[in-house]
């Protein structure tokens, strides 16, 4: 099943979703990932990209918060750890194209690509930590299941 569009109308505020996995969307990357709680804010604290080491050391706390969820059948959690991966990537990546991470100038148009070769590595852990996340054919079942009941 693809995903559906990520709702962002919901009032994310209010929803424990550990209460309530059946309201969770997976949507696309790492869509709603600074939205879901109470995964969130136990994920955060934890969350670095700031060089190789700290992305190695953050990378294997979330990864192990990733195992957790998974013993208890909370396929929310698993989730929410896989974004949070994901997205260690994707912002370290862009830390490492673009000084200061910033694309886009005031006026609309490009910064220069560089390359940060500390963000660079970075950015490569998480993608490791990613891709074994990407290739576990348990999250993938799971995944299925909680779309093709809950959309």
């Amino acid at each position: 099943m693809a995903n559906k569009p990520f709702d962002y109308h919901q009032d994310f505020s209010s929803i424990d979703f550990r209460k309530h996995p059946e309201l969770y969307q997976v949507g696309r990357g790492e869509q709603g990932v600074l939205l879901v709680e109470p995964y969130k804010s136990e994920i955060l604290p934890h969350w670095r990209y700031k060089n190789a080491e700290a992305a190695e050391k953050s990378a294997a706390a979330i990864y192990e918060m990733f195992e957790a969820w998974r013993a208890e059948d909370d396929f929310v959690g698993m989730d929410m750890a896989r974004k949070f991966i994901q997205m260690g990537y994707t912002r370290a990546r862009r830390y490492a194209n673009y000084k200061g991470g910033k694309k886009y100038t005031e006026d609309g148009s490009t910064h220069p690509r560089g390359n940060d070769p500390v963000k660079a590595a970075a950015a490569a852990v998480f993608k490791t930590w990613w891709d074994r996340i990407r290739a576990d054919d348990d999250y993938l079942r799971r995944k299925r299941e909680h779309q093709s009941k809950y959309g």
